[in-house]
């Protein structure tokens, strides 16, 4: 599977992922990964940025709103066309294309930084990826961005909850070599009749180690600048039970590296 195929599939998932999730529907989104990482990007203002696989174009705004001026890129046309339609009932600047995350069609050192909001390990050739993302920074420039956790977005995952219904545990397994799937799925926080009638989402996952990510981009030539775990607090989960279990391990991985200057 290519990052061609991976696109089609994206794009076959953009109309009732877009509905779901500006309907609130995607909390691991809204309640902990989006504040987690806007709180560890620093200071963009003034300064140009690339999204790389930024969807319906939800967190580009919110980047945009930072005093950034933004340029995003996604492969699945119908995220693009969503974007669009969003940044006309609200201009805020930003440009929008479709273009692959291993094919940027941008010239070298064209941006002061990139993020990638939960798409990089969407992408099969992801060292291409994280390539191309370096080429396109200046000297100096940063690239963070959000992946699930290698360890635990593992092929068998199960959450072991007490009699209470509170997890205490994940089992994982199949951390090693386990070639590509796709699964079907919808955002578990919709209630069944807003779910009613619209196809499950079909996602590819490719299964990397940490180790395979942060060896990637030493290799790249990045220098990892912070990294951390981001999980829920009490209050967070009082107000959206559903984060109680990335107390318990966490779900995903964000990564700040910068390109050396020269």
């Amino acid at each position: 599977m290519d990052h061609h195929e991976v696109g089609r599939y994206w794009d076959s998932n953009a109309d009732a992922w877009t509905k779901l999730a500006r309907a609130g529907y995607d909390v691991y989104r809204d309640f902990l990964n989006t504040p987690w990482f806007f709180e560890m990007l620093p200071d963009v203002r003034g300064l140009t940025g690339l999204d790389i696989g930024c969807g319906e174009g939800h967190n580009t705004r919110l980047l945009a709103q930072r005093g950034a001026r933004v340029m995003a890129i996604d492969i699945a046309p119908r995220f693009i066309r969503y974007a669009i339609e969003a940044e006309v009932l609200q201009p805020l600047g930003i440009r929008y294309c479709i273009a692959s995350a291993v094919q940027l069609p941008f010239p070298d050192a064209a941006f002061d930084f990139a993020v990638a909001f939960m798409s990089l390990m969407d992408v099969p050739e992801n060292e291409r990826a994280l390539a191309e993302a370096r080429r396109v920074l200046r000297p100096g420039g940063f690239l963070q961005f959000s992946i699930t956790h290698p360890c635990t977005d593992t092929p068998h995952r199960r959450n072991l909850r007490g009699a209470d219904g509170k997890a205490y545990a994940i089992e994982a397994g199949g951390y090693f070599g386990t070639q590509p799937r796709v699964d079907e799925w919808l955002f578990g926080a919709a209630p069944p009749e807003v779910k009613q009638g619209l196809p499950p989402f079909r996602t590819p996952r490719f299964f990397h180690t940490l180790s395979d990510w942060l060896n990637l981009l030493i290799t790249t030539g990045f220098t990892i600048e912070r990294v951390q775990e981001p999980h829920a607090s009490d209050e967070v989960v009082r107000q959206c039970h559903h984060m109680q279990d990335t107390q318990v391990m966490p779900y995903f991985l964000h990564i700040r590296c910068r390109k050396p200057p020269q």
